[in-house]
């Protein structure tokens, strides 16, 4: 597999809830590294660009409502099969489905807090990436430690 990039971001909840370090420190552990981080209150309208793929769902004006509630926490990792494991990582959109040790699974018990957003797919990655970062907000590096992850 080749280097990818996924967008995530920890939703309105998780950061009242203080879920940001936490969030990023499974993100480092695991051996993925942040390319473009940004602390902000995203808008209605940002939102609405964000979740338009949902746009005939009848939970859509009260998702994008409640993101743009309060701040977020939007960032762009990169790694190795990093959408899928990412998706992994944060466990089903339902909590109840989440399995233990994975971050819904954990920290969560409600659909409409589950404190997370991740790309699902590399192609969603990319848009999503694009909405929420310029160019210039994004950086490629290489860490110290990446030949101790990858092959």
């Amino acid at each position: 597999m080749s280097q990818e990039r996924t967008f995530i971001a920890v939703k309105p909840d998780g950061v009242q809830r203080g879920l940001i370090g936490e969030i990023i420190k499974r993100f480092e552990q695991k051996g993925f590294k942040p390319c473009g981080m940004k602390f902000m209150q995203a808008s209605e309208e940002h939102m609405k660009k964000h979740y338009e793929d949902l746009a005939d769902k009848p939970f859509y004006p009260g998702l994008c409502k409640y993101m743009s509630s309060g701040p977020l926490c939007a960032m762009c990792w990169e790694g190795t099969g990093v959408v899928k494991t990412a998706r992994k990582m944060m466990g089903e959109t339902k909590p109840a489905d989440s399995a233990p040790g994975s971050i819904r699974g954990d920290y969560c018990i409600e659909i409409g807090r589950n404190i997370i957003h991740g790309s699902d797919a590399v192609e969603t990655a990319n848009k999503e990436i694009a909405l929420w970062f310029k160019p210039e907000e994004l950086f490629s590096w290489t860490q110290g430690n990446h030949s101790w992850i990858f092959e």
